[in-house]
């Protein structure tokens, strides 16, 4: 919003929300019944106010070249001194200091503008096209390519990320003046007073406004060498549909917790094609790019889904990307790689333990993240507990809750001779008394792994808390129930880039797995967490508060 907002700043049918799109229905029934009514060769979908726009030929080579001309002549021109306008202090307040609050952009950052500059710049842009119309000179390709061209150069001079090659300008020095590059239109977002033009620098040129450092800026920004990350997090796809909730995918989707959206159903062959592509072909690649404290943390995505980690067949095949990743990661000096999802399990790689055996001399340290996943789980179980009952197929966070509860007094109940058994092994004589079997299903509150069917779920009194210490998130069955996150906490305001959920988490929240990587790159821990091995909980879970990480409210009565 500008600072201090004018006429027309806002859109005026803002107020309708999503009804706005309901202005479009007279052109849309006009352009379906003339579509369905006239005969063929009077039929035109579109909705022009001037005859002469309608049953546009696809090519005209005369308009072409106006357009192009029109663009570079008063279109340039009369932005040029339109954009100079804008930086007095009176209408810059007023409009222009709203597309300005990004100073570091990106490609959306191209659109936001306050409405009553959107209908300037549409005036300006109407030139060319109107111009062609009334000559009867327009034509499909020079309506189209204009407004491609005018949406791409936009994008590209908001991307904040120089990838114009310098032999362009050398081959065709003139190009400088006729087109800009991202490093060009940057450098007016963060100096303000330079660099005006649109797409054209020519006017910059003339009057004399080109910031003195665009050509060394241009050059820098083309030879600057990515920082190796301090830190990778090794996840992987969950669902066919997970490609869209990347960054690379949709935004709109990536920035909100993965869910079913029904029209991603209708891309199924497209679906389909990628998951084919991944199954053969695909490598591991970056995902995101996060910085804190003075670390640069990435996450890397080994291209399988989680369907495929639960064929023992493909167990070889998965430990050798994994295996192939983390001693890629090795080679750019990584300090600590962090497993997440099914990268790490007892049955694939004993929680990661397979290639620290493999690769004794590993300077990397591997962590699975179960301590803190352990201490986040624990003060997740209200204080008022007394009693839990634990859910899902054991394994190594399971048994390290299951007796921290036991040695706090808290009744752990099971259902599950074989499951008794194998706890009762890691418990002292002790604890061994607050271990109950055969136990009931009236506990309220249920620790739930992976393998905690329907049924169980069903047989859980009204009102309970079901708190996973899983990977994956238990279907919710219970509306009458309450259900926490996977283990997870809310990322601090400096850790910068955090613009997409990771997979089902809401935004700036991070998973448990993720955050214990970060904190032993930190914390400068030397030591791998994995296999048998756990890091101590209070420690960890200490760590992780005293660096701004915070823990997620429980929408249950006794939290």
């Amino acid at each position: 919003m500008a600072s201090k907002p004018g006429i027309l700043t806002n859109w005026p049918w803002k107020p309708l929300g999503n009804f706005k799109w309901g202005i479009l229905t007279p052109w849309i029934a006009h352009s379906t019944y003339s579509f369905l009514v006239k005969d063929g060769e009077k039929r035109d979908l579109g909705y022009m106010l001037l005859p002469e726009a309608s049953h546009l030929p696809i090519w005209k080579t005369d308009g072409v070249v106006i357009t192009a001309l029109l663009h570079a002549g008063p279109v340039e021109f009369l932005y040029y001194w339109l954009h100079r306008a804008l930086h007095h202090h009176y209408l810059y307040s007023r409009y222009h200091s709203h597309h300005h609050s990004s100073i570091v952009t990106e490609p959306i950052t191209s659109v936001i503008h306050p409405f009553a500059e959107h209908i300037a710049y549409f005036m300006l842009f109407a030139i060319p096209l109107y111009t062609t119309v009334i000559t009867r000179t327009a034509s499909i390709a020079s309506f189209a390519g204009y407004l491609a061209y005018i949406d791409f150069m936009n994008n590209l001079g908001h991307c904040n990320f120089e990838f114009i090659p310098k032999a362009i300008f050398t081959i065709f020095p003139f190009l400088k003046y006729l087109m800009y590059t991202p490093s060009f239109h940057s450098l007016h977002h963060t100096q303000f007073r330079t660099n005006y033009s649109l797409f054209m620098p020519i006017y910059d040129y003339i009057y004399g406004t080109v910031d003195n450092t665009t050509d060394s800026i241009y050059e820098t920004s083309l030879k600057r060498e990515e920082g190796s990350p301090h830190v990778v997090h090794l996840t992987h796809l969950t669902t066919p549909e997970s490609i869209y909730h990347l960054r690379l995918g949709f935004a709109s989707l990536a920035s909100r917790p993965q869910s079913s959206v029904w029209y991603l159903y209708l891309m199924w062959p497209f679906t389909l094609w990628s998951v084919l592509i991944t199954w053969f072909y695909g490598q591991t690649f970056v995902l995101e790019r996060n910085a804190f404290k003075m670390l640069n943390l990435q996450s890397w995505v080994i291209p399988r889904f989680h369907v495929q980690y639960l064929f023992k067949w493909q167990g070889e095949k998965l430990n050798k990307l994994i295996e192939d990743a983390i001693l890629e990661a090795e080679l750019s000096k990584v300090k600590v790689l962090s497993l997440g999802l099914s990268n790490q399990g007892e049955l694939l790689n004993k929680n990661g333990e397979l290639y620290i055996k493999r690769y004794p001399q590993l300077k990397i340290k591997i962590v699975d993240g179960s301590s803190l996943v352990v201490a986040v789980v624990l003060n997740s179980i209200p204080k008022e507990a007394s009693q839990v009952l634990l859910c899902g197929k054991l394994n190594k966070v399971s048994c390290a809750i299951a007796n921290a509860l036991c040695e706090k007094g808290i009744k752990v109940t099971t259902m599950y001779k074989d499951e008794y058994d194998n706890l009762q092994l890691s418990l002292s004589s002790e604890s061994k008394k607050n271990l109950v079997f055969p136990g009931s299903y009236t506990a309220k509150i249920w620790l739930v792994g992976d393998q905690c069917n329907e049924a169980e779920q069903r047989k859980a009194p009204k009102g309970s808390l079901f708190i996973p210490f899983s990977q994956f998130p238990p279907k919710k069955l219970r509306k009458d129930c309450f259900y926490s996150s996977t283990p997870a906490m809310m990322t601090p305001p400096s850790l910068v880039n955090v613009h997409s959920c990771e997979n089902w988490l809401p935004r700036r929240v991070m998973s448990a797995w993720r955050i214990a990587g970060i904190l032993h790159a930190l914390e400068g821990w030397n030591v791998n967490e994995c296999g048998d091995v756990m890091f101590s909980i209070e420690k960890v879970w200490q760590a992780s508060l005293q660096h701004g990480f915070r823990p997620l409210k429980i929408n249950h009565p006794l939290a």
